[in-house]
């Protein structure tokens, strides 16, 4: 959409190069504003029409939304996000593990989760997955910037490279670093660089007005709807599992989700939304406690979740003020910006949402 252009095209301006903006950062910010009125709107209409249900969110910026719609609602709400399952079978084809013989325990928050314990054969495969990342090229360039966080902090993060180059000050304040770290493994090129995105928009953009290429969701849906489509058809997403163990024949199925940090996470804000390992079961939701990070995945997980809590305090409270205090944080647009120019692109990008955020001004 022309929202999500403006997300990386006012924020490019500044210097704050993005690769996907849709999680933290000035586009994860204003995503959040843009959708939250949505999906409480959606709560409202679970408490009056079917209070029992269980709603599994798949949308970004996961951790401020499920933040949000769990302090206000009374509905029974957790996100889902693959990149855990998906880091872990990873991570397991680069040692030649089966999954089956291979255990973990991830917490932290979304997209900024860290596997506190990964093991095979009940051995700690830390070691083995170090000299994979080490000593083969062809894997330290899949996953170019999650693989220089694991040799500098000894724990292994969940989400692409992408999305992380986009939450540490690390690896986008300048052309040269994005370059070097940003181009390769990202898995979202030419997301690698905000230019890159804005082109693609674009081209993609004309192609649909003129009719030479169909917007991507009717292709998706018609690939669903088509006749050779496989009947029983599955992903390896969790929903099926969890509304299963919840409705189904109640076997419990343990998945990782995002709920209110109540005692789970010792060394992150209490409150906030964190990423831990639940146990969904006929009684419901359950999650687990997950102990502590380590200190020095602690300060990363920490900064954003706190940047996170006064992003969804800002919008709860409708406090202007607030969320751009927030954006003040952003580890990624603080390296780049001074204070002044992020108020101007915090101004900036309100007015190109104006249309969007009636109710916060209302």
């Amino acid at each position: 959409t022309d929202a999500r252009y403006d997300d990386i095209r006012i924020p490019f301006r500044y210097g704050v190069d993005q690769n996907i903006g849709d999680t933290r950062g000035p586009g994860g910010l204003f995503k959040f504003m843009r959708t939250l009125p949505v999906m409480l709107s959606i709560c409202r209409d679970i408490e009056r029409y079917c209070p029992r249900a269980v709603f599994l969110n798949y949308t970004n910026p996961m951790a401020m939304l499920c933040r949000a719609m769990q302090q206000v609602s009374r509905v029974n709400v957790t996100g889902l996000c693959h990149s855990v399952q998906g880091t872990a079978e990873m991570l397991a084809k680069w040692i030649g593990a089966p999954m089956s013989e291979v255990d973990y325990l991830c917490a932290g928050i979304n997209h900024q989760a860290f596997y506190l314990k990964f093991d095979w054969k009940g051995e700690d495969a830390y070691p083995l997955i170090h000299r994979a990342v080490s000593e083969r090229p062809e894997i330290y360039n899949e996953e170019i910037v999650r693989n220089e966080m694991f040799l500098h902090l000894g724990y292994y993060v969940t989400e692409s490279s992408g999305h992380n180059s986009e939450y540490t000050p690390w690896f986008r304040k300048r052309h040269e670093l994005i370059e070097q770290y940003c181009t390769l493994g990202t898995g979202w090129n030419p997301g690698a660089s905000a230019k890159g995105w804005l082109e693609s928009y674009e081209q993609q953009r004309d192609a649909i007005a003129s009719g030479e290429q169909e917007e991507p969701w009717k292709t998706m849906i018609k690939a669903f709807l088509a006749e050779d489509a496989p009947e029983n058809w599955r992903s390896g997403e969790y929903a099926i599992d969890i509304f299963n163990a919840h409705f189904g024949d109640y076997r419990p199925f343990e998945f990782n989700g995002n709920v209110r940090n109540v005692g789970l996470v010792d060394n992150l804000p209490a409150g906030a939304c964190v990423e831990v390992p639940v146990l969904a079961s006929r009684r419901g939701l359950t999650p687990m406690h997950a102990g502590a990070l380590p200190a020095q995945c602690a300060i990363l997980v920490s900064h954003n979740a706190q940047v996170e809590e006064l992003m969804v305090e800002g919008a709860l409270t409708h406090n202007k003020t607030q969320l751009l205090q927030a954006l003040y944080h952003d580890p990624l647009t603080s390296a780049v910006c001074s204070l002044a120019e992020i108020k101007s692109m915090f101004e900036e990008m309100w007015e190109a949402n104006a249309q969007d955020l009636s109710w916060f001004e209302g």
